[in-house]
């Protein structure tokens, strides 16, 4: 009886090993695909997130980065502790795991809650941006910022073309818009605010850029959490698996 109970616990424990170290394989490559999405957040968009007063969106960002940094090691980790059957880095494995898992609810949560406020904080802010920073010596990140805002997404101005009259640069150099706003973008092509030279969008770039970081963040809210709920599997194999082995000087 005690020779089919040691069989049975030495199968099981071989089954939660192999279903850890699968585990541990896509948790690495989840890591890898966590990081790619915080670098690629901050890389390819970090002129918009100048235009944004608050650094909530570049914080949900920088915590991906980390947690999939963290999860590229923790899967190596696993896998050592999985086939060394050593239950002191099962341990460290399974508080490693933990703390990603907040990381990544912290991200989650941060991306949500910036979601809700957005809308309020680009109204506040946005205009504000355009009229006092644009063409300022030392917010030349913030002009390269507004310049590739309204080549990109079409539009002019935070609400509108006519948010550019309170800008004093623009009226100095006898443009109705900076050149940014044209369609077909020449040496003060701005002087003519006529619809068929500029962009003429309702709502102005404030809705283009608000629907754009809205969608990042919905990205980054549903990688985070969608990461974190796939860890507690992981947690409860590790938990079996640790409970599984003996009691050892390991």
């Amino acid at each position: 009886m005690g020779v089919y109970e040691e069989k049975k616990q030495t199968c099981g424990t071989i089954c939660l090993k192999y279903l850890l170290f699968t585990f541990n394989f896509f948790f690495w490559l989840a890591g890898v695909v966590v990081m790619g999405v915080g670098v690629w957040t901050l890389l390819e968009k970090s002129d918009y997130i100048s235009l944004l007063p608050s650094k909530t969106y570049a914080a949900s960002a920088y915590i991906l980065v980390l947690a999939g940094a963290i999860v590229m090691v923790t899967g190596v980790l696993g896998c050592c502790a999985t086939f060394k059957e050593q239950r002191r880095l099962l341990r460290v494995y399974f508080v490693l795991l933990l703390c990603i898992f907040l990381l990544e609810v912290l991200a989650g949560v941060l991306a949500y809650i910036y979601y809700q406020q957005l809308n309020e904080e680009l109204k506040l802010n946005l205009k504000e941006t355009l009229i006092r920073k644009y063409e300022v010596g030392s917010y030349e990140h913030i002009t390269r910022a507004v310049d590739k805002l309204q080549q990109e997404f079409k539009c002019c101005g935070s609400n509108s073309s006519s948010d550019w009259k309170e800008n004093s640069w623009v009226m100095d150099t006898g443009r109705k818009v900076p050149d940014s706003c044209c369609k077909t973008l020449t040496e003060k092509c701005g002087v003519r605010d006529h619809p068929s030279n500029i962009y003429k969008v309702e709502g102005g770039c404030i809705t283009k850029l608000e629907k754009f970081i809205q969608d990042h963040l919905k990205i980054i809210g549903a990688v985070g959490i969608g990461i974190a709920c796939v860890q507690i599997v992981g947690m409860v194999f590790t938990c079996c698996l640790y409970r599984s082995l003996k009691e050892g000087p390991y």
